[in-house]
């Protein structure tokens, strides 16, 4: 199928870009990665296409005062090759070195994929765990939203008709922290069928998210709480604890109890990775 009758501008600035978004029934395009196969299979139908790879503020990605500023145009490339990505945010390049093939992410773009918001969706479950938040502005103004609240439902997001992601803000890490990601696909560059990213640090802190698992990546408060009292003694039982609420639905691809038995073993499994590293380390 072909897409419906859109119009289309590509503003040269984020002003340029609120006021397109001000018309009725605008939609913002970058990478395409996400919004170009619901435009041609008509699931989408914007009268208006707003093409904001030509706003330069929209492309960066840099390390201030320790924190990491990922502009909302920068592409999944960029952040799986970026060698301060891998020094700082490891976990964050492995979130994007298991989205799709090299031709999505030569193109697609972070904030695209966190606005676009499926459950299944490597970035936003790794953005959560290391409690990132979002920067969102419009013709009012701008505002920063965590995370863990920006996340509201399948493919549902805080972001509002006529706003626009700007920035991605990461947290700096402590030097001692240590992350895993693991999914599991039906082929090599498909959508998880179910996925987990950890990320623990001495403070002592545990961030375990599970996604695949329902409409939003979900953070396992229980498991967390678990790995925290034991010190990383307990890993079988929080992998247990990061499913005993989780009720994945059923599709055509896996069943509930199927995802749900995966999300336990991928739990264990990047807990044991982590308890590895950090026992090497010691020795």
């Amino acid at each position: 199928m072909k897409p419906a009758p859109f119009d289309y501008v590509a503003p040269a600035d984020i002003d340029g870009v609120l006021e397109a978004l001000a018309g009725p029934d605008a939609k913002i395009i970058a990478g395409g990665q996400s919004l170009v196969p619901m435009l041609n299979l008509r699931l989408a139908r914007p009268a208006l296409l707003v093409d904001i790879t030509r706003v330069p503020r929209l492309a960066h990605l840099r390390r201030e005062a320790g924190a990491l500023r990922i502009g909302a145009t920068t592409t999944h490339r960029e952040l799986a090759e970026s060698p301060m990505i891998a020094a700082h945010w490891p976990l964050l390049q492995f979130a994007a070195q298991h989205i799709g093939h090299d031709a999505i992410r030569n193109v697609g773009t972070i904030g695209g994929s966190v606005a676009h918001a499926d459950p299944a969706a490597e970035l936003p479950a790794a953005l959560l765990a290391l409690e990132a938040s979002m920067t969102i502005v419009s013709k009012s103004g701008s505002r920063s939203v965590a995370a863990r609240d920006f996340f509201r439902g399948y493919l549902q997001t805080a972001l509002g008709p006529n706003e626009l992601l700007t920035e991605i803000v990461v947290p700096p890490t402590r030097p001692y922290a240590r992350s895993a990601f693991a999914e599991v696909t039906r082929r090599h560059g498909d959508f998880a069928l179910a996925g987990v990213a950890v990320q623990l640090d001495p403070s002592p802190a545990a961030r375990v998210v599970l996604f695949g698992a329902g409409d939003v990546p979900l953070r396992a408060t229980a498991a967390e709480a678990l790995l925290v009292s034991s010190g990383l003694t307990a890993l079988d039982q929080a992998a247990d604890a990061a499913v005993a609420d989780v009720h994945p639905g059923d599709d055509l691809h896996a069943t509930g109890e199927y995802r749900r038995n995966l999300l336990r073993d991928l739990t264990l499994h990047c807990l044991q990775q982590v308890a590895t590293r950090i026992e090497e380390e010691r020795c």
